[in-house]
């Protein structure tokens, strides 16, 4: 019986279909009270008083919650930022100070959400303002080295001689815009206190790290912080990191001791919560007459807070996709008055492949080779940058296949030389890569005495599958049909697991889940074996198996009994067993990565310039999958934002206010249905057995990287015009 790999359905499917999942705004406790976050006016500055008379009057409010009331925390709060992945600097109201437009600067808590919002608009919040740095082209002269990434800057070889013998140059600046997750559920916390015990109900990509965070922002014991999440309605990395919000809601809480809900509105998603920042991309390509690369510089400059340090890394990418012996790359940041950037679906390799693989384009065309041609030409066997073997690396099989696919082969390159229906026809492609994480993780398995398991792991599902895919591996090590198993994750109660972020959940907890179960199964025969009631008695350990719940001897099926046999003879008393699954040595050893192609056609209105994306075709390298269906899901997920990004994403800043000026989803564009063609994405088979003992790799980013480029590239096909900003709108097609 084999399980795994199979496109089962979703197990928390029917709940979310059917309104049963609770997402942690929909969580409610007894004696509950409602909270409103109330945000700056000004991008920089300090607050000088605020006038609270008229709202705590109002029918309903419990508390007004200003800097010049709040309690002080240890540290001003700060301690939170030392935590690793989950930690940022957070605007606790422990000072007056104002950075960004949009700061939380006060909370207002009252017993029904209506007087809570209506209590809000009548604070009256006295400024005194300063000039603010807004404006990025104004600022990037005075663009720094990060102060604490040693890895910012990179060079191998001798890119000025490279430059100077090669056939073709490309030398060019593309900019990404700065953009904001907008996920369907936006941040929620539910915090309750009973006694110095505090219980989170958090919309996050991360129990642990919200346990941490908030534990050192009060100075308390982690053990005295439970945060439960069971389901996450889309993340994307906002909900990676702990906000202010999130501590905001406790202490609030602390002070009207009531359970406090806290959920942003959803213009607060843009700024306290952080988004992609701004990144301008120097890009200078030189090749010989034949394609082989002899040079790549990637200079990026790209914003962050002037609170704490963002680095976009888009030029990671450029290190070690192609097989060129010089190479030289640089991050700089400029200081703005906004709020901290943060991980947004695939951090750096998105901008940066669309920079990348806009150049190589571009390159192509220079030399007269086909962009497919140019990059096998360019293939890296092994890592260029680490100098090691990668663990798998299907890259070949996937041009080939995307290509075949897509009728590559068909592209006369010359462009606007294409046409359909009266629209321009352009096709265009890139390469996708991103890397494969693992963490540390851990679970636990419980047999049942109604022949059932539990399964637990401090996890996330952000709706990729994490519920179906470890039940999947669960079933599997046991034995048991999937129907059997029961796996529970979101809950800092249960065994410890990383952040679902950096495409590492599968990759990480799917081990650990998978050797729980076998040590559980052990468990079970050993016990069944040594049941002189058994009819396996005395059975050699290694001469029984578990298959479809039965325990049997393998070399006689017909001596077996059910998994609740041997567990009700001895009591009922449950099997359980625990365990840790961490990388070991296997990174040192092998560089380990996801790849792709992605192939894009569009078709371009020759007189009004809009843009329709008529079909992708992809294919991933991405070892073994757990689930096809759920990671065709996230596959296609993923070049859908692709989509979004290359023509319609961008954050609009106001350069007079600091004001996101499209902070809602009727002016923040994203793709519709009717924005999307054909998409075909499939995974071609691979086989990765250094990664970790199922051969999995994270899916969830690799999705996005190069749409943007493939697009961009196909757009350059089919009009000519050669658009380097993102997103494309048609206004950049157009005299």
């Amino acid at each position: 019986m084999s399980v795994t790999g199979t496109p089962l359905d979703r197990v928390d499917g029917i709940p979310k279909v059917t309104g049963r999942a609770r997402y942690s705004a929909d969580q409610t406790l007894p004696g509950l009270v409602h909270a409103v976050m109330v945000t700056s006016a000004i991008a920089r500055g300090e607050i000088v008083a605020i006038d609270t008379a008229a709202c705590e009057r109002m029918p309903g409010v419990r508390l007004v919650l200003t800097p010049f009331n709040a309690p002080h925390l240890p540290k001003g709060g700060k301690a939170a930022a030392d935590i690793p992945t989950a930690g940022h600097v957070m605007s606790l109201l422990q000072d007056t100070a104002v950075h960004y437009n949009n700061q939380p600067i006060a909370v207002v808590v009252a017993d029904t959400l209506e007087q809570a919002r209506d209590a809000a608009r009548c604070l009256r919040v006295q400024y005194r303002q300063a000039d603010a740095v807004l404006d990025f082209a104004q600022a990037r002269t005075r663009a720094r080295k990060p102060d604490e990434d040693e890895s910012a800057d990179s060079r191998r070889g001798d890119p000025d001689a490279g430059l100077r013998g090669a056939a073709a140059v490309i030398d060019a600046v593309y900019t990404t815009p700065m953009e904001t997750h907008n996920p369907m559920e936006p941040h929620a916390t539910l915090a309750a206190w009973d006694g110095d015990q505090l219980t989170l109900y958090d919309a996050t990509q991360y129990v642990t790290g919200v346990r941490k965070a908030v534990a050192a922002a009060f100075g308390i014991a982690a053990d005295k912080v439970r945060v439960i999440c069971p389901y996450v309605g889309g993340g994307f990395g906002c909900k990676g990191s702990v906000w202010s919000h999130v501590v905001l809601a406790a202490m609030a809480a602390r002070q009207v001791s009531r359970p406090v809900r806290l959920v942003l509105e959803r213009t607060q998603m843009f700024g306290p919560v952080g988004g992609r920042p701004l990144t301008e991309q120097h890009v200078v390509a030189a090749a010989a007459a034949d394609g082989a690369l002899h040079a790549l510089r990637h200079d990026v400059t790209t914003c962050t807070s002037t609170i704490e340090e963002w680095l976009e890394s888009a030029a990671l990418i450029t290190r070690r996709l192609y097989a060129c012996p010089n190479v030289q790359t640089s991050h700089r940041l400029v200081e703005l008055d906004i709020g901290t950037p943060t991980f947004m679906r695939a951090p750096g390799e998105v901008p940066g492949s669309f920079a990348l693989e806009c150049a190589l384009d571009e390159l192509a065309e220079r030399l007269g080779i086909d962009p497919v041609a140019l990059r096998l030409r360019n293939h890296a066997d092994t890592d260029p940058e680490k100098q090691l073997p990668f663990s798998s690396k299907s890259l070949r099989e996937c041009y080939r296949d995307a290509a075949e696919c897509f009728g590559w082969a068909r592209r006369d390159p010359t462009p606007r030389s294409m046409h359909a229906d009266g629209k321009l026809v352009g096709l265009g492609m890139a390469t996708a890569t991103y890397p494969t994480y693992r963490s540390p993780a851990s679970a636990m398995v419980r047999l049942l005495a109604d022949g059932t398991a539990l399964v637990r792991s401090g996890s996330q599902d952000l709706g990729t599958g994490t519920y179906t895919v470890m039940t999947q591996v669960a079933a599997d090590a046991l034995g048991l049909p999937p129907a059997r198993v029961r796996f529970e994750l979101g809950d800092t109660a249960f065994p410890e697991a990383p952040v679902s972020g950096g495409s590492q959940s599968v990759a990480s907890v799917a081990p650990a889940v998978q050797q729980a179960a076998a040590a559980a199964r052990q468990r079970l025969i050993r016990q069944a074996v040594a049941d002189t009631a058994s009819p396996l008695a005395g059975a050699p350990v290694e001469d029984v198996e578990i298959v479809d719940g039965w325990l049997q001897r393998r070399s006689d099926p017909a001596q077996r009994e059910p998994i609740s046999a041997p567990i009700r003879r001895a009591g009922g008393r449950a099997i359980e067993a625990r365990a840790s699954a961490r990388p070991g040595k296997e990174r040192q050893a092998y560089s380990m990565h996801a790849f792709g192609a992605v192939f894009a056609e569009v078709r371009v209105d020759p007189e009004l310039g809009e843009i329709r994306v008529h079909r992708v075709v992809a294919r991933y390298g991405a070892g073994r999958l757990l689930n096809r269906k759920t990671a065709h899901s996230q596959l296609m997920g993923g070049i859908v934002w692709g989509i979004g990004m290359a023509l319609h994403e961008k954050t609009e800043l106001d350069l007079a206010t600091g004001r996101v000026a499209n902070a809602n989803l009727a002016e923040y564009h994203i793709p519709v249905n009717a924005d999307i063609g054909t998409i075909d994405v499939s995974v071609v088979d691979e086989d990765d057995p250094h990664i970790n003992a199922l051969g999995t790799k994270g899916i969830g980013e690799i999705g996005i990287v190069g749409v943007a480029a493939a697009i961009a590239n196909a757009v350059y096909h089919a009009t000519g015009r050669r658009v380097r900003d993102l997103p494309i709108t048609l206004d950049k097609l157009l005299d």
